[in-house]
């Protein structure tokens, strides 16, 4: 039988966490309660207790991050010519500055990463921001 708050599954336990604050002396569910529990439960298995957190992907693999890079630079191919991974982004397409930061901070979002400005001067290929936007990620 599960209490509030609690889900069962396939055998498995659900505890949902729910957040609250404090309102006039007394505790209230706050709206960090709705967040929290969409994104972390705690599952019990056998006496096992594990917290899954589903807020991030834990691995990014590169053929991800390329294919997303990719649709973004697809709109300025140039010619027959393919976008890979030694295509100069500002040489190779028709692509401007503004249009490039634009991308920059879709990628950032999509990733969930932030890529400081002298970092972006460096990125000419896209190699170069695929590796970035890797190396960013498993910081995290």
């Amino acid at each position: 039988m599960a209490l509030s708050g609690e889900t069962v599954r396939n055998n498995l336990l659900f505890h949902k966490d729910s957040g609250f604050l404090a309102q006039e002396s007394r505790l209230t569910p706050g709206p960090e309660s709705v967040l929290r529990t969409a994104h972390q439960m705690i599952v019990e298995n056998d006496g096992m207790t594990d917290t899954i957190d589903l807020r991030r992907e834990s691995v990014l693999s590169r053929g991800v991050v390329m294919a997303e890079i990719c649709h973004h630079l697809t709109p300025f191919q140039t010619g027959e010519k393919p976008i890979a991974g030694d295509t100069v982004i500002a040489k190779d397409l028709t692509i401007d500055s503004l249009a490039i930061m634009d991308m920059v901070m879709e990628l950032e979002d999509r990733f969930d990463v932030s890529i400081p400005m002298n970092v972006v001067a460096e990125i000419h290929t896209v190699d170069q921001l695929a590796d970035t936007i890797l190396k960013l990620h498993a910081r995290r």
